[in-house]
């Protein structure tokens, strides 16, 4: 049982660092048991009042599953049958089981109100992961184990969603006290000796870059998050992946975020010196 979650675990693992769907990386897995030379059949009757054949491959199994002609009592005992096997013989029944959910998982994420700064690549990897620890530990004799499989689904990702913004608004709140005082040393004198003070290499060139940022955000060219990514990574020298890990991003979307950023502060600062 334990191995289910792991494989599921590593498999999404891999198609995050690639920066592929882990959906359909599982995809992937199952369709190829599905169309092997002896492909991974379940019992048809399962799923059908009169089947023409004794069983079904895996893929033509879980359409009849979600097709809405399937009568609830029919998907009732063919996900227990489904989730016995996973839990008892492991794989490959395991990544059946979770890919079985896939139809299922794809309307809840389309459900999903996602912050824009989470990826849809995390939050499919979580559900994933919620599936497959839910598989290895239901009660494969409850009334319905498929909801409850995606009951868990559903937790997990909106506990991701509601983290993100959370941690979100604790940025914006800290980055915006942050730069309000960076901007009220705008042209204050001792300017540079308090940024001395605190150690700030090159002290004279980073007060102007954080005052240009200060103002940006008060026009609205940038957000504040957008301001604290650039002032961390560019003038502080924070590594990308420690704010990647606290926003709970991957590091490339945090440089496509910041990118972003910078080409609309480049632009407003460009349209400025046309002005003057």
């Amino acid at each position: 049982m334990h191995h289910t979650a792991r494989t599921v675990h590593r498999r999404v693992a891999c198609v995050r660092s690639s920066g592929r769907s882990p959906l359909g990386a599982l995809e992937e897995a199952f369709l190829a048991l599905a169309t092997a030379a002896s492909p991974l059949t379940l019992p048809a009757h399962l799923v059908c009042d009169e089947p023409e054949q004794p069983a079904l491959p895996v893929d033509q199994f879980r359409a009849r599953l979600a097709h809405p002609a399937t009568s609830s009592a029919q998907r009732e005992r063919s996900w227990r049958e489904v989730v016995r096997r996973a839990q008892q013989l492991g794989e490959p029944w395991g990544t059946v089981a979770v890919a079985m959910a896939v139809p299922v998982l794809r309307r809840v994420l389309a459900r999903l109100a996602r912050p824009a700064h989470l990826e849809r690549a995390e939050v499919e990897q979580e559900a994933l992961a919620a599936v497959a620890v839910a598989v290895r530990s239901v009660d494969v004799d409850a009334a319905d184990v498929g909801r409850e499989l995606f009951a868990a689904a559903d937790r997990a990702v909106h506990r991701l969603a509601y983290a993100a913004r959370r941690q979100a608004a604790r940025e914006a709140g800290s980055a915006a006290v942050r730069l309000g005082r960076l901007a009220r040393l705008e042209g204050r004198p001792g300017c540079r000796e308090a940024a001395d003070a605190a150690g700030v290499a090159d002290a004279g060139r980073q007060e102007d870059e954080y005052t240009v940022l200060a103002r940006a955000v008060r026009a609205g060219v940038v957000g504040i998050a957008e301001a604290r990514l650039i002032a961390r990574t560019r003038l502080e020298r924070e590594p990308m992946q420690r704010l990647a890990d606290e926003r709970g991003v991957s590091v490339r979307q945090l440089y496509r975020h910041r990118a972003a950023a910078e080409q609309h502060l480049s632009t407003h600062l460009r349209e400025q010196l046309r002005e003057q």
